[in-house]
Order: C-alpha cells, then structure tokens, then sequence
C-alpha cells in the first residue's frame, strides 16, 4: 500500500508573551523571532523531503488566515483552516484527524506546533521519520521526546521505559508542569523527556483513542463527522458546530490516559522560546552580556535585551537585566524576571479605550 504521510500544523494563539512585537494577527508563530524567516515557515521547511505540501494543512485563527495563506504560499488554500473559536489541542486534533481521513484515508500524519526553534533539520526529519513508521506500524501514539537540558518548570515531561531494539521507548505516563525539585528529581532519574508536543499518529488512532477516554468531545465530533461526509463546506460546518466543543487539550483528554504510547528520543536541539528572555539562547551578547538588535545603543548596563524597529533609537544607561522592546507603536519596558507578567500587561491593555489597537 502507498505510504501518504501528512502534517498537519497548529498555529493559532494570540502571542501575548511576546508583545509588543507579536499582535493577535501576526503572533510568535508568524515573525522572525529567531532567525530570518517566520516560525511557521521554518515548521513548514523542515517538513521537506518528509512530507509533501499538497498534505500539509495549518490549522489556525479567522485573524491570522491571510498573513498564514502570504507565509506558505504552496500549501493548498482549502487546507488552511481556521477555527471560528479556540478550543484548546484535543478539538484541534481531532479536527486534523478528520481532515487527513477525509482527504488520504487512515494514513499517518504529524500533528506539529508552528513555533519551535530546530535548528539540526536532518535530525529533526529522521526521528519524525521513525515516529511515522512507529504509526504506521502499529496502532500506537508515536510521540517525540526532548532531552531536558536543565530542570525545566514550564514544560510537561513524559517518563519512558527502556528503548526497544527499534529504540522506540514504551512510554509509562505523561505528567504535568513539575515544581523545581521534582523536575531536578526527574533528570537524576534519567528516563524523564520533555513533552514538545510532537505526535505522529493514524486518523483512526487516535480518534479511537479520544472516543475512549474523552467520550464527550468524541460525540460533539460526529457531527462534525457526518455533516464532512455529506458534503458540506468546511465554512458552514466550523461555526454552527465548533463553539459548542468542550475546551480541553490533548495531554489532558488522551495522552494522561492512554496506554498505547511510544517515544522516539530527539536527536535534534529544541526550544519552544515561550518568553522575550528565551530567545536571549541564539543571538550574540556584547561584552556586557546585552542582546542589543535594532538601533541601539548602551552605556554602562548589562544583561539586557534591547530590540527596536526600524530607525527609531534606543538607549540604555546604568541599567541591568531590563527587556526593552520597541516597535512603531507601542513600547515596553520590564525587569526580564518580570517577563511571564507581560500577560497581564496585556490584558490591561484590552481594557483600554483604544486598547484593540495595540493588540
């Protein structure tokens, strides 16, 4: 039987982290934050050779539709798909699944974040690779595990048994977002991965599995299911049936449950850069430790980020540890231990009067 491996890419959100720069319609995933082109651009380039772009789709938000359609020119406008409302991974998955079902049968497909910064693509393709034929193979949930490198505390982990001779891991339990002495615990014990959110699975597997351990979401989908299979048009189906989906991601809704998982342990370097001060790890300090990107210019400060648009001048004076980020309308400034609240900054910035413009 002819193998049809298909990708299918999740790039909604909002990109709050990383205000002022990213706004709801050109968010993390759809800016250079690391290197020269888009995150997503680069998701999409790693997939070749892989995967063909006639089967990748992109799964996002109404907002971000055209600037997505401007990025990836090749990937076919009908498989650019936008939820009418977010609904967390598990809708999203299972809205992949049956559109890969629909369009090439019960053949495996990736289900991939759009904003991850690889930079060794040969790695990366091999163990997508095998995570493809783990799949196909059998009946399993293939995922990929990322090798912690420091005990991480925003991330969830996944504990894995002894590597097969296929040095495919059985995979024993995924678990929640560690405090710091239990993250530190699980790289002293060793057999504990990082959770990046790279599955690899059949449309019939894993709508199994959902119809399993998460009965409600798998009976809102049938409708969803039948009204595909009679025809009718993606646009009509997604707003009348998809705001009434329960809100709940994927780790929750199968990967905590389930008991037919398998890892491929990375070979490849990871980072879901969540923050301003993440990306501090792939651009050049000065001599003082600053990241200074854009025009700038300091004196007498150290271990800050600095980044201005265009020609607009930023300076820094006798200070440390600050983000400064300036863009052609809007500017901030925040301690970078202060970065997680930028959030909340921007929730208060939504109030404002004219606040949507900012956003």
């Amino acid at each position: 039987m002819e193998v049809k491996r298909s990708a299918v890419i999740m790039a909604g959100g909002r990109g709050e982290r990383f205000w002022p720069q990213s706004r709801l319609t050109r968010p993390k995933h759809l800016l250079p934050i690391v290197g020269e082109s888009p995150m997503l651009r680069q998701t999409v380039d790693r997939l070749k050779g892989l995967v063909e772009p006639e089967r990748v789709w992109v799964i996002t938000n109404q907002e971000q539709v055209e600037a997505v359609r401007e990025i990836c020119p090749e990937i076919p406008t009908e498989q650019i798909v936008a939820e009418p409302v977010g609904r967390d991974t598990a809708p999203a998955v299972a809205l992949a699944a049956l559109l890969v079902e629909k369009s090439v049968g019960d053949h495996a497909f990736a289900m991939l974040p759009a904003d991850h910064v690889i930079q060794n693509t040969e790695a990366f393709r091999k163990d997508l690779l095998a995570a493809f034929e783990a799949a196909e193979k059998d009946a399993v949930i293939a995922t990929v595990g990322i090798d912690p490198t420091f005990p991480a505390t925003g991330y969830g982990y996944i504990q894995a048994d002894s590597a097969e001779a296929s040095n495919v891991f059985p995979v024993r339990r995924f678990v929640e977002k560690p405090d710091l002495e239990t993250a530190q615990s699980y790289l002293d014990e060793g057999n504990y991965f990082w959770n990046g959110g790279i599955f690899v699975w059949r449309p019939g597997t894993i709508l199994g599995a959902i119809e399993t351990h998460c009965s409600e979401l798998h009976a809102s989908f049938s409708a969803i299911r039948s009204a595909l299979s009679s025809g009718e048009a993606l646009t009509e189906i997604l707003p009348r049936e998809y705001p009434q989906l329960e809100k709940i991601s994927i780790d929750y809704a199968v990967m905590e449950k389930a008991d037919n998982v398998v890892m491929v342990q990375s070979t490849f370097d990871w980072d879901d850069v969540g923050s301003w001060p993440a990306i501090e790890r792939h651009f050049p300090k000065d001599e003082n430790g600053n990241i200074l990107k854009g025009t700038t210019v300091s004196e007498d400060s150290s271990d800050n980020l600095i980044i201005s648009e265009g020609d607009h001048l930023v300076g820094i004076v006798g200070v440390d540890d600050l983000m400064v980020i300036h863009t052609g309308d809007a500017t901030l400034i925040c301690p970078k231990d202060r970065a997680q609240d930028v959030k909340k900054l921007v929730k208060k910035i939504e109030a404002l009067k004219d606040g949507k413009n900012y956003l």
